[in-house]
Parts: structure tokens; sequence; C-alpha cells
């Protein structure tokens, strides 16, 4: 069997696909290609609806399921041909797909991801790993967050306490101990890109804040992010998860109706600092005693945002993955790759202690090629 897995995902963001192509026949997973695919701005929008749409939605679903399997697999199609690999030399792919919707709570725990793993499969030649987060919520989990696994795995050193921090759509934290006998935890902290891009989008018609520069234009509002602080997400204890179906621009305008603040430069810069704060608050309360902070994720390139989060932690030794020779805009697509490799092998993708299910499992469906 190949050692070689390419990982797919798109994330709550909805800005792009990242494809990569790993090499695991060495231990930590070698990134030997990668690239980010565009969604088309219709699909895009498409997508976004779904947090909110009630009409219509069964067959938006059905129509949006087709479509970006596609253009999953097209991705798989232009990363390969950039390469000297064909589909016969990958072993499988691991494909998260778009979540459009995450219910972890209640009496019916739902997750659903979108992005047909079955035409994947049809039309790359490959054989599919998906459907990774249902299989951990009939344990009993939370279905996400699942890279807490993958980060360990590449990740955790003996020498010290460390914890990861992918600044995706949504931040979430994974605290790595030392001690091989104290459990790995994870958990998301809270809103980071979705509503720093929800904002722009709204008031100035930008997909995204460039290195925050419009958030440093702005004044954090104490009023504002006090009311933001208040959402009782941000002091529920872990498990938790969280995603679009909560965090979305709808929640920055029902907290925009309890303050007076109207400068749109204002209430960026104090969603900025709603990361910092709530990354930093947990990090006080669940990783005391970590002095390394390794970050991911799309919001790496947000330089107000690691200024802010380096003023707010200054006692940390803050870094991008990069320091460890890991790309930090591929750490989640490696991490599916390494999913469909540990579903392939039969052992288990999810930690019990970072979720809430009742045991670990293995992961995901797989769709042969």
């Amino acid at each position: 069997m190949s050692a070689l897995y390419i990982g797919l995902i798109s994330g709550t963001s909805v800005d792009g696909i990242d494809a990569a192509l790993i090499d695991f026949s060495h231990p930590q997973g070698k990134l030997l290609c990668s690239a980010n695919y565009a969604i088309p701005s219709d699909l895009q929008t498409q997508l976004l609806a779904f947090n909110g749409q009630t009409t219509h939605e069964l067959d938006n679903y059905a129509r949006c399921d087709v479509r970006l399997g596609r253009l999953f697999a097209q991705s798989v199609q232009a990363l390969l041909a950039t390469t000297s690999y064909s589909a016969s030399d990958i072993t499988a792919i691991g494909s998260h797909g778009q979540t459009i919707r995450h219910y972890p709570g209640g009496d019916t725990p739902t997750t659903l991801q979108i992005g047909d793993p079955n035409i994947i499969a049809e039309l790359t030649g490959i054989t599919t790993v998906a459907d990774f987060r249902r299989r951990d919520m009939a344990a009993g989990g939370q279905g996400a967050p699942l890279v807490p696994a993958f980060h360990a795995h590449i990740f955790r050193d003996q020498q010290e306490d460390r914890a990861i921090l992918n600044l995706g759509g949504i931040a979430n934290l994974t605290l790595l101990p030392a001690h091989e006998r104290q459990a790995v935890t994870g958990f998301d902290t809270g809103p980071a890109n979705c509503l720093l891009n929800d904002w722009i989008k709204h008031s100035r018609q930008h997909e995204y804040d460039e290195a925050g520069q419009w958030a440093a234009s702005g004044q954090c509002q104490q009023t504002l992010l006090s009311d933001f602080l208040r959402d009782p997400y941000f002091s529920a204890l872990p498990p938790k998860t969280t995603g679009r179906d909560y965090f979305r621009l709808d929640w920055i305008q029902r907290h925009l109706n309890h303050t007076k603040v109207q400068d749109a430069a204002d209430v960026q810069s104090s969603l900025l600092e709603l990361t910092v704060q709530t990354v930093a608050n947990d990090m006080r309360r669940y990783a005391a005693g970590t002095r390394r902070l390794l970050i991911c994720g799309g919001g790496v390139h947000n330089r107000e945002l690691v200024k802010r989060l380096q003023a707010c932690l200054s006692d940390i030794d803050i870094a991008s993955t990069a320091a460890l020779g890991v790309d930090p805009d591929f750490v989640e697509a490696t991490a599916f790759a390494w999913l469909a490799r540990q579903t392939l092998a039969h052992k288990p993708g999810s930690l019990h202690s970072v979720t809430g299910a009742r045991h670990a499992t293995v992961l995901g469906g797989i769709y042969p090629a």
C-alpha cells in the first residue's frame, strides 16, 4: 500500500478548498504539494445561506452536494497535475466536506458535511474516506474538534507542555501535556475569521480584512466587547464545539442592538479582540502552565490578531507552526489525510478526552475507487 494520501477541507469561512498531498512514509507526514482552490462565488453564497435558510433547502442541499463533490474532485486532479504522481499512486483521499449543520447538543445531536464522496471517488479513481464526524457523535461525542488527535501525533513533546491554536472560521485550542499519562484535550474557544469576514463583507464588501488592517484602524469598544463576552458559549465547560450555525452576522447585529457603537471599524476591532480575549481566557483557565502556543490556520496571516494575542499572553512564546516545519495553511488538510489513513488501518481518529464520546472510534465511511 502506498504511503501517499491527499487531504481536502473547505473550512467554516467557505473561502476555498485546501488540498494537500502527504507522504506518510515519514513519521510525521511530509507535505509534498499543496494548493488552495477557490469556491465559485455563487456556490459560496448558497453554502452560507444554509445557516439561516428554510425554503427549498432540500433541493439546494442536493445540488450543492453534487457541485461540491465535483469541485473537490477537480481540486485533486489539479493538485496531481502539478506533480509527477497519478491517481494510482495515491492510497486514499480524506475529505472533510463542507459543514452546513452542526448541532451537537440536545436529544438528537446532528452534523452534516456535504461534497458527495461518491463523486470524488468516481471522478478521481481514488478511494475516498469522508463523513468523519458522525461516528463520534453516535458514540456520544460532539463530533468535533477532530484535528487534536493529529496535533498530538505531530506536535506533542515530552519536554514541554504545548498548545496548538487553529485560527480558522472558528478558533480552537488543542492542549498537549508533556506527560504521556495526561490526556490531550481540545475545544472550540469561539469565533475567529468567520465573524471578521462576515462583518467586513457586510460593511465594505471585502472578502476578508487583509492582515487585520481595518481592525487596526478602529478602536475596541469595551461596552460592545463586554456584551459579546456575556454570550453563554464562552463560559460553557468543555467538551464544546460551535460553528457558523451559531456565530454569524445576525449574532453581531443582535449585540449591536444592545450598544450605541456605530463606527464599523470599531466593531471590527471589537470582534478581533473577542477572539483574542476568549483564546487568552481559555489558555489561562485550562493551560496555565503552558508556555508555548503554536498557531495555524488562516488567522496566522492576520498580523493585528497575532500582535494582540502576543500582547495579551506576553508570558507565552507564540509562533506559527512553521517554526516546527509545518505549513500553517495546510495543517487541517494534512490532518484529514492522516484521518483517512487511520480509518483504512482500522485505527481510531478521535480522542474521547476531546469530544466527550464514550470511547475513541474509527471514523468515516470508505468509498472505494
